[in-house]
């Protein structure tokens, strides 16, 4: 879904064989999961942000286009809304101490971004949904012009057939309805890519589908919506709800486009692949020439770009992928986590992340009769309303009825393990040490950024009226995030 495209109108014949060549993919990459050695390798860890380009009362300014120009940086790529900007991160082996790389190119990017951005007064800052956003920031005129995103607006909306209706209820309620997919631009998350090698993928994936509720309660960072006090982690639903192109008269059961999963993974990654391709509608059906099965059977590596197309126009919050590169390996993207509001306090939540599914990677087989997939889907959005003070179904080998524990509680149980499953994993362990010690206080301070949000505005809301609340807080937020500490360590 990063390269832009030059066709956006499409006909039967282009989906038809569209669908003939993510065919022809699925068999090639089958092929590809039984080559021995395919997928071996040293782990990688990689990642994108996702930025915000405000003034100094924190409102969106539309220079996306213009940065990217000026800076012309192969990293930094366009997003929806033209006050969005992507930046990634070079792939580095976890061997190699990943963290503190990722976290010194993060904070020499945003610098450089912000000495571009100054002309205009103006800086990017890492928020999950911007505090100060309003509904007049939304729109086909907010939407940076590129044919991919013209036909991704095109598309969804004439399956949806009618507007997108968004209805989320917090502290507030929030009911609205868009013509186009703009108001999903208002998300912005820090996406972290893991190499995993085929024979451990299935219970990797499975063991990280399990704890991503506990990670999405302890990162949440996106409270308010147009100054409505929502949910802790207010992207879940909002992404889900701004693209839903579902057909609303609900006659035609499938999927949502924006999931958590359907089920758990039983057998190899190939299921997840398949799964996406005949559960959902090609919204983009762009075609290459090259034959896959044909350079799979001459000992090569296809680069199966239909397959990865489409699997980039469905948003798996924990979603498989495929990269030709080094011969062809597998990761799992992790798309839960939030923008902000540190890069500090990112990096520890990719750590907290990994960590617990290698812990769990294990017993997981063990644990999964014991948890149904509705159960650990329903953590994850009680999780993302609720943040810390979710109670989340949590499974037992010895449990004979559901029990529901704290996020807190669970958290404590298994945090000590995780320094010796990242050592495990072939993470440096000063590398990671630091950012452990940020979960734990964050742990014990239960901040997050979406509560020190909450709690900030609520204080000046005192004083203020609620719209200078907002900005006075989020002027806050920007100089604590641009210093870089830790969010229990705010005031």
């Amino acid at each position: 879904m990063g390269r832009d495209i030059e066709n956006i109108d499409f006909s039967a014949a282009d989906y038809q064989k569209f669908g003939t060549r993510l065919s022809e993919n699925l068999a090639a990459l089958k092929l590809l999961l039984a080559r021995p050695g395919f997928g071996e390798g040293d782990l990688s860890f990689g990642a994108e942000l996702e930025l915000y380009i405000v003034n100094t009362n924190g409102e969106p300014i539309h220079k996306n286009q213009e940065v990217v120009a000026q800076l012309a940086d192969p990293q930094l790529t366009l997003e929806l809304n033209r006050y969005n900007l992507e930046y990634n991160f070079r792939p580095v082996l976890v061997k190699e101490g990943c963290f503190a790389a990722t976290q010194k190119e993060a904070l020499a990017a945003i610098a450089k971004i912000n000495a571009c951005t100054a002309q205009w007064e103006a800086r990017v800052v890492p928020v999950g949904i911007l505090p100060t956003l309003q509904q007049s920031d939304t729109g086909y005129h907010a939407m940076t012009p590129l044919h991919r995103f013209e036909a991704l607006t095109r598309e969804l909306t004439e399956l949806r057939g009618g507007p997108f209706t968004i209805a989320i209820e917090g502290e507030d309620t929030l009911q609205l309805a868009m013509e186009d997919v703009t108001l999903e631009g208002a998300n912005t998350s820090f996406q972290v890519h893991l190499r995993v090698p085929p024979k451990d993928y299935v219970d990797f994936y499975n063991a990280l589908q399990l704890i991503t509720p506990l990670v999405v309660a302890m990162s949440a960072n996106s409270p308010t919506l147009f100054g409505h006090r929502l949910w802790h982690e207010t992207r879940i639903p909002l992404f889900k709800q701004s693209i839903d192109c579902r057909p609303k008269d609900g006659m035609h059961p499938m999927p949502a486009r924006v999931n958590f999963g359907n089920n758990w993974v039983r057998e190899s990654p190939y299921e997840l692949f398949a799964e996406a391709a005949m559960l959902y509608r090609p919204i983009l059906p762009i075609c290459d020439e090259d034959k896959p099965l044909a350079t799979v059977q001459a000992g090569g590596t296809p680069k199966l770009r239909e397959l990865r197309m489409h699997l980039g126009s469905i948003w798996h919050w924990n979603r498989p992928v495929f990269d030709p590169v080094d011969g062809g390996h597998l990761r799992i993207e992790l798309r839960a986590l939030p923008a902000g509001p540190s890069i500090v306090d990112m990096l520890a939540n990719a750590a907290l992340a990994i960590g617990l599914a290698k812990s769990l990677q294990g017993s997981i087989r063990e644990l999964l009769p014991a948890i149904p997939f509705s159960y650990c889907t329903a953590n994850f959005y009680r999780a993302a309303q609720k943040g810390m003070a979710a109670e989340l179904f949590w499974p037992s080998t010895k449990q004979s009825q559901p029990e529901y524990y704290s996020v807190a509680k669970i958290l404590q149980t298994l945090l000590p393990s995780l320094p010796e499953s990242l050592d495990s994993m072939g993470f440096v362990k000063s590398d990671v040490a630091g950012l452990l010690d940020v979960i734990a206080q964050r742990l014990e301070t239960r901040q997050t950024g979406a509560q020190w949000q909450l709690d900030k505005v609520l204080e000046l809301s005192k004083s203020m009226h609620k719209r200078d609340a907002l900005i006075a807080m989020f002027q806050q937020y920007q100089r604590n995030s641009d210093a870089n500490i830790p969010v229990a360590q705010w005031r």
